[in-house]
């Protein structure tokens, strides 16, 4: 699906934020003693989906809505699986959280640089959500390195 407005692709960033804290929360469940990375980030999630939402509610009109086109952002591109494969390992499961995290990351990157022209405090809110998934992907590389605190799977 084309994202066409800023509200549909804010839509899209919140879900994206939803489905990888579900993704986290599984994680969770299945490596209870890496609870502390992983419930990090679905709290970092939650505070994105606030700074995003804000954001944009504070510059938004009918005005810009109307007249402004989210171009070249396809929500195929970007969709997400969150389930985890029953009897994957725990290296499994982080390569696979890395996956999640690059993809979202060129989501807001993306969307940044489309909206930098007109919607400038939205554009700096997807810039540097984009930028935390890009140090939680370095977190997930040292976790899966066994330079992180839960390197004993």
């Amino acid at each position: 699906m084309k994202l066409n407005t800023a509200s549909s692709t804010i839509s899209f960033s919140k879900e994206l934020e939803d489905d990888s804290a579900r993704f986290y929360e599984s994680l969770i469940e299945k490596y209870p003693e890496a609870r502390e990375p992983f419930s990090l980030f679905v709290k970092e999630n939650k505070q994105n989906k606030v700074l995003v939402e804000r954001a944009y509610y504070g510059v938004i009109s009918d005005a810009i809505e109307g007249c402004f086109s989210f171009e070249d952002i396809d929500t195929d591109d970007f969709t997400i699986g969150v389930g985890l494969v029953e009897n994957s390992s725990y290296s499994d499961a982080l390569n696979r959280a890395i996956v999640m995290e690059e993809k979202i990351m060129k989501f807001y990157s993306a969307a940044a640089e489309v909206s930098k022209a007109l919607i400038g405090d939205v554009a700096r809110a997807f810039s540097r959500v984009a930028r935390k998934r890009g140090e939680r992907i370095h977190r997930l590389e040292a976790l899966l390195s066994g330079k992180g605190s839960s390197s004993k799977y």
